[in-house]
């Protein structure tokens, strides 16, 4: 009966709300609900002398749809054996009756000792509610509880508490699946801020905090909206969820959008729109929290008094942080908000802003408007903190956090808190950007210089290296307003150099950063860059060595700074042979295909002799490779293939060899065999199975009709995983390409959440290449196991022959490009047929499997 009486209110309380949402209503009703269910259960309990205590957030009846209940058995003493069994067989009807119990069971001793030891304990204890029982028992353990409090100690505490959850959640509001309740700017800050303030004598409500000093009546009225909507929102995530869910997972993103409103645009989803809501609030929440917890350190633990130490007319350094001389400063000279960050940067011992500078900064926030844009002063002060050696991404950080970065630059302000469905950016738009601002210092400061050798010397010797950071700050700047951010951005970043003054010179490189930031990745990534033609196309499209060591810096930060996962040592080495080849055409030493095809013969020949082989035994297996082999394969790789094949030309057995792959990561497996149909499709359909992703693909056909084929593939483990996994591959691949056996349909695999809940509509592109000889073909597709292996199995069906396969993926997209031919591509109407078959193939949808017959594919 109880069970369901709690059930039937637990369910009037959620249509209720769901029609008439009102969050102080719905939690106080469900503490009373549930209230009423424990105390019935407790009367039956015969725990005579003890008490029932609600804690936690039951305790401060916030009592969320899903949460466990905290319940704190209190006893008079130690408990015999048959008191024991009483209050296992209270906690197991508790159960029973369907709530999620938390509990502990302690005398008042024990729950000062355990306060005492544990910061979390004596917090949760601050919130006990006498629920049943003995009454003089809880009176004696509040009291108790409160003589124990020492406000200063757990000042410390709960902010350490808190440094330690925020570096949880990297110290940022900003992920895209946040914790509203754990994270950065959400609900358990404004919890810290309330226990303080209680554990201070201060008061339990932001009215309190008012009447004291420490915030003003605007501030709390913003802190209590904000309160108000994380609760709204994670009643709804309970709801939705039908279980304790705090993290806005992609799965309600949408669900939530819909419930408040929203609705999608061309430019942007309704999640979108309500995520930017959210990261917004919890910005807000994370300053306000920031200026609270310092006024409150303040007056707990003063500093000793130390005369200030001026730094000019306008500040001070009092101890380690900067204060302005009065709190009018900023409404007096609007331009000091700037010059306070520039100090910050320029004084390296300044850990901070005092909390009424802190405060006077939130408050003149509205200064900065157009009128202080025009302010040459102003301009001229921002370009001097882009010029600093020291704390730019930091003071960025904390102007994006006070609402002073995206004031001055109104196009930055529109992207604060804006997500990227794209499946390879895992940061908002405005995180991302200051990530790459972050990536460029690296490459300036020698500490870091381990990291990447290369750029950290091409930026020592980049002047006015300043002008990439401008360039960081307005790649991404345009996205989410329809068209091409590329050249909206540019538009931008010219308008700002025309506002601040740059050279002509500089505007132009800034400008042509933003225009063309992906155009090195692009070629990398999905053009042969080891063939002249394409180096010197690109050379001539960047136009001169400064613009490209320019475009290099900022394409690998920004690539470095999309997510963890984007970046690996395959996708550096595409990126620096590129550049390094383009630099070469520049410099004025370009490698004509006959050049480089010697030079490239010569080092490997070389790097053969290492290992006692004499010139001619090359000879043999050289004679069968044309020029393409050679412009593709890097030298070390011709040797090593030279060494395992130069003895078996015309073996009749697969050979199959594995290494570590020579630029850090995944293996590179080496497959020769006389060529036969749909031989990509089955290499492809093994790596599938054996749990590896293929990062590069490299197809060839020797002139005596057998194929050369190279893969670099990456699975998950150290490198002695994969130094264990090569012997097993170079078997059982071996076995694999001399089967006879029909290809296998994809085994498929689980699908990310992002990719099921944000998929991207898949592209394919088939065109004659330049020349006519080949035709491109381009995929884009979100990732899953087993694609590539299914884009094979649909061009077997067409008989179309492979000859190069640039695979490419950036988190959960994937986008590949292979050069194809075969007689189907000369019919447009079979061309579209394909592309239509490749499509179904692509899309998350199921579809009917056609079978597959054993065509040449290779």
């Amino acid at each position: 009966m109880l069970r369901q009486q709690v059930a039937d209110g637990r369910r009037a309380l959620r249509d209720q709300y769901l029609q008439h949402p009102n969050c102080r209503l719905l939690l106080h009703r469900h503490t009373r609900l549930i209230d009423r269910a424990v105390k019935a259960v407790w009367s039956e309990s015969g725990l005579a002398g003890a008490a029932l205590v609600a804690t936690g957030g039951y305790g401060r009846q916030e009592l969320y749809p899903c949460s466990d209940i905290d319940l704190l058995v209190l006893l008079p003493g130690e408990l015999p054996d048959s008191g024991r069994e009483r209050v296992e067989r209270l906690i197991g009807t508790l159960w029973d009756i369907g709530l999620e119990i938390a509990h502990s069971v302690r005398t008042v001793q024990g729950c000062v000792d355990a306060a005492a030891e544990d910061i979390t304990i004596q917090t949760t204890l601050m919130e006990a509610r006498f629920l049943a029982g003995s009454r003089n028992l809880f009176r004696e353990l509040v009291e108790r509880l409160h003589a124990a409090v020492d406000p200063a100690a757990f000042f410390k505490a709960k902010k350490l508490e808190q440094e330690q959850r925020h570096a949880k959640h990297q110290d940022t509001p900003y992920a895209l699946e946040p914790n509203l309740k754990e994270a950065p700017g959400g609900l358990r800050d404004l919890h810290t801020v309330q226990w303080i303030a209680r554990a201070s004598g201060i008061g339990r409500r932001w009215g309190d905090l008012v009447a004291n000093g420490l915030i003003e009546r605007l501030e709390a009225r913003q802190l209590a909206r904000h309160e108000a909507a994380f609760q709204d929102l994670r009643i709804r995530l309970h709801y939705l969820a039908g279980r304790r869910e705090d993290r806005i997972v992609f799965d309600f993103q949408n669900a939530l959008a819909q419930q408040f409103g929203d609705v999608d645009t061309p430019e942007r989803r309704a999640s979108e729109a309500m995520m930017q809501r959210y990261y917004r609030a919890a910005k807000t929440v994370t300053q306000l929290n920031t200026i609270v917890l310092q006024n409150i350190g303040d007056r707990l633990l003063p500093r000793p008094e130390e005369a200030p130490r001026t730094l000019n007319e306008r500040f001070r350094m009092r101890g380690e942080f900067l204060e302005a001389v009065d709190e009018k400063l900023f409404e007096r000279e609007p331009h000091a908000i700037l010059e306070s960050f520039l100090l910050m940067m320029q004084h390296h011992e300044l850990r901070g802003m005092t909390a009424p500078t802190l405060r006077a900064l939130w408050r003149a926030r509205f200064l900065v408007n157009a009128r202080f844009r025009r302010d040459s002063l102003a301009r001229l002060m921002f370009l001097h903190m882009l010029q600093q050696p020291r704390g730019i991404v930091h003071e960025f950080r904390r102007m994006n956090m006070y609402g002073i970065l995206g004031r001055y630059l109104p196009e930055f302000g529109r992207i604060v808190g804006q997500m990227q469905h794209d499946l390879f950016h895992v940061y908002t738009v405005d995180q991302h950007i200051l990530m790459v601002v972050r990536n460029l210092r690296r490459f300036t400061m020698t500490e870091f210089a381990h990291e990447f050798p290369l750029c950290s010397e091409l930026m020592s010797g980049f002047e006015r290296h300043w002008l990439l950071y401008v360039a960081a700050l307005y790649h991404d700047i345009a996205k989410g307003r329809g068209g091409d951010h590329s050249d909206l951005g540019a538009a931008d970043v010219r308008a700002f150099a025309r506002r601040h003054g740059l050279s002509e010179e500089d505007s132009a490189l800034v400008e042509f950063l933003v225009e063309k930031h992906l155009a090195l990745s692009h070629v990398a990534q999905k053009q042969d860059v080891y063939d002249p033609e394409v180096v010197r196309a690109f050379a001539e499209r960047v136009g001169s060595e400064r613009r490209l060591v320019a475009l290099y810096l900022l394409t690998v930060a920004d690539v470095r700074g999309t997510s963890p996962k984007v970046w690996n040592a395959w996708k550096a080495k595409l990126l620096e042979d590129l550049f390094r080849a383009a630099r070469r055409a520049l410099t004025g030493e370009p490698l004509e295909r006959d050049a480089a095809l010697a030079e490239k013969q010569a080092e490997a020949t070389r790097l053969l002799r290492l290992y006692a082989l004499s010139d001619g035994v090359k000879d043999r297996l050289w004679k069968q490779l044309d020029t393409a082999y050679f412009l593709r394969h890097e030298p070390q790789e011709i040797a090593w293939q030279t060494r395992n094949l130069h003895y078996r030309v015309d073996t009749p057995s697969p050979v199959v060899k594995a290494r570590l792959a020579p630029f850090g990561e995944g293996l590179q497996v080496m497959i020769y065999t006389p060529d036969r149909e749909a031989l990509f499709a089955r290499i492809c359909g093994y790596f599938e199975r054996a749990g590896f992703n293929i990062v590069e693909a490299k197809v060839h056909t020797t002139r005596n009709g057998y194929a050369l084929d190279t893969f670099v593939v990456m699975g998950q483990g150290r490198e002695a995983h994969y130094r264990d996994m090569i012997s097993m591959i170079e078997t059982e691949l071996a076995a694999e390409v001399q089967s006879q056996a029909p290809l296998a349909p994809p085994r498929g695999g689980r699908l990310s959440r992002r990719v099921r809940h944000f998929p991207i509509s898949p592209v394919v592109d088939i065109r004659p290449d330049e020349r006519g000889a080949f035709h491109a073909l381009q995929i884009v597709a979100s990732d899953r196991p087993g694609l590539l292996y299914g884009v094979a199995r649909v061009l077997a069906r067409y008989h179309v022959n492979l000859h190069t396969a640039r695979i490419n993926t950036l988190g959960d997209r994937a986008e590949d490009m292979f050069l194809v031919s075969g007689e189907a591509l000369a019919n447009p109407k079979t061309v579209l047929q394909l592309e239509q078959d490749l499509l179904k193939e692509l899309s998350l949808t199921p579809q009917p499997a056609a079978p597959v017959p054993e065509t040449a594919l290779h």
